[in-house]
């Protein structure tokens, strides 16, 4: 029986996968058309998976050639002799375990090279026999190296990019491959190099030939669910597949580590646990939603890889922060390092040059991250909540009536003597800082993208299978006011919900602080005024 996989790379006769099918089809039309590419995405995106379905899509019409660089050490960079000589011994070894197949002129001249003291070797040497290659094989060949960023700092790796660039150029005359693919995490296309030994390095890509990589590799919800209709043909649920592929896209914006992580734990985990007795009960977006509060409190390198960089990276803190609390619109700058820095890493994605945190769950990763810290532990709102959890959740539910009640109370004992206006930014971080004990480790919560601004934002929070929509605003009159309530009862028929909630921060002297329930056409609107 297959599973859903997500160490390393996925097999169709042991996983359940997504349908790679169209994306193969578009690379294989970069190939016939002779490019040079490099997959440049995020770490766990599913690019080892690609390669190796791709190179068993491509096997009738090229000879491929796949490499790991993975497999050589540091040690293999050391010298360029060095280097040509690992090189060698990895053709060798696809000789013996992958079973490529090597006239007898080739294999000898491989043999030779891997056989040769280092400092008799020279990268032109290899590339000597990649012409030679060529010409006697009945098919094109292609090149796949994958995890090329543990060489990307070497430059034995960045000269061995430059006569491949070379190989590119005098292609019509001497062919050596019909296509390059180099695959990592790392914009090989804008790597630094020196030029000579006694320059400081540059920004001059020996890899300036690479085309556009421009195949989705994100899964939308047909992808998911073609993945899920398998799940189903072989376990029969009773899930609304349709719905709950809709479920995990809006968590997980298709990262497809993500997507495999969600299926993975729901089958392996959640099914069985109370409240997801059977498959039909975790199969839904409440289980999916479950199994995302799990991921959250997860160690894994997705996210150690997220929050080290976060936690090295002041700048793109100090960015993010303005994006999650402020609502400021980032606009995108290919030249702003550490924006460039952040979408290579998949943390960020740009949508009509905005900036935007690339999905829900890295969004309350981070989130939980910049309110989690040893001051804000000692904030009067923290510290109120905190005593207080028990008094919120009854039989297991969250009394979300309630929270904005005494919110309203602490927030009235610590403030009210003050009337200090605060912007928008940090009433968002007010609220959260209180909302956060209450639901550590049992709900989750997320913004509402549609409505981050600098004007209003909605807090969406998920407990134990029950959602709240909370507006976060500025008072700014009556008639701002009205319009909230519109906007808001519009989006709880979005969510299909006929109770929502908003918190109003008023300056204003004489306003009424408190909490009413007014009604708006068919919902009921909970609003409080701190």
């Amino acid at each position: 029986m297959r599973t859903f996989n997500t160490a390393a790379v996925c097999i169709p006769s042991k996983h359940y996968m997504v349908d790679l099918t169209s994306r193969l089809e578009q690379v294989k039309a970069m190939i016939d058309a002779g490019q040079y590419f490099v997959i440049n995405r995020a770490r766990q995106y599913g690019k080892t998976t690609l390669l190796a379905a791709l190179r068993r899509y491509l096997a009738e019409n090229y000879l491929v050639i796949s490499l790991d660089f993975q497999a050589m050490s540091g040690a293999s960079f050391s010298s360029e002799g060095v280097f040509v000589a690992s090189f060698a011994d990895l053709l060798l070894d696809l000789c013996e375990f992958q079973g490529l197949v090597l006239s007898s002129d080739i294999h000898r001249m491989i043999q030779e090279i891997s056989t040769a003291s280092p400092e008799e070797l020279k990268l032109p040497n290899l590339f000597r026999v990649f012409a030679r290659w060529n010409r006697d094989v009945d098919k094109p060949i292609v090149l796949l190296i994958d995890e090329v960023d543990s060489a990307t700092n070497n430059q034995v790796f960045l000269d061995f990019l430059a006569l491949l660039r070379l190989a590119y150029i005098n292609r019509e005359n001497v062919p050596t491959f019909q296509s390059v693919i180099l695959a990592g995490v790392t914009d090989i296309k804008n790597l630094k190099r020196k030029l000579r030994p006694d320059e400081a390095s540059k920004f001059n890509s020996p890899w300036n030939i690479a085309a556009d990589f421009k195949v989705k590799m994100s899964f939308d919800t047909a992808d998911i669910a073609g993945m899920l209709n398998e799940y189903e043909a072989d376990h029969r649920t009773g899930m609304d597949v349709r719905a709950v592929a809709q479920s995990i896209e809006d968590y997980t914006s298709g990262y497809p580590f993500l997507v495999s992580r969600i299926c993975q734990l729901i089958d392996t985990e959640l099914i069985g646990k109370p409240r997801f007795e059977t498959p039909a009960l975790a199969w839904t977006a409440e289980g999916v939603s479950e199994t995302v509060r799990k991921i959250l409190l997860e160690r894994n390198t997705l996210f150690e890889s997220l929050m080290g960089k976060v936690q090295s990276n002041e700048d793109l803190a100090r960015m993010l922060q303005t994006i999650l609390f402020a609502g400021n619109p980032v606009m995108f700058n290919p030249d702003n390092v550490a924006l460039h820095d952040a979408e290579m890493y998949g943390f960020l994605t740009h949508t009509d040059s905005k900036v935007q945190i690339a999905n829900r769950i890295f969004e309350s990763r981070l989130y939980n991250y910049f309110l989690n810290t040893e001051e804000n532990h000692e904030n009067p709102l923290w510290l109120s909540s905190s005593r207080m959890i028990n008094h919120f959740i009854e039989t297991g539910r969250l009394n979300m009536d309630r929270v904005l009640e005494q919110f309203v109370v602490s927030f009235d004992d610590i403030y009210g003597d003050s009337y200090t206006e605060f912007n928008e930014e940090e009433g968002r971080r007010r609220f959260l800082l209180y909302l956060r004990p209450i639901i550590n480790g049992t709900g989750n919560y997320y913004i509402e993208a549609r409505t981050r601004n600098n004007e209003r934002m909605d807090v969406v929070i998920d407990y134990l299978g029950e959602r709240f929509v909370v507006e976060l605003k500025i008072w700014r009159g009556n008639a701002y006011n009205e319009r909230g309530k519109d906007q808001l009862a519009a989006y709880l028929d979005y969510y299909h919900l006929d109770r929502g909630y908003m918190l109003s921060y008023n300056f204003n002297r004489k306003k009424t602080v408190g909490v009413h329930t007014v009604p708006v056409g068919d919902k009921t609107l909970v609003e409080a005024v701190v």
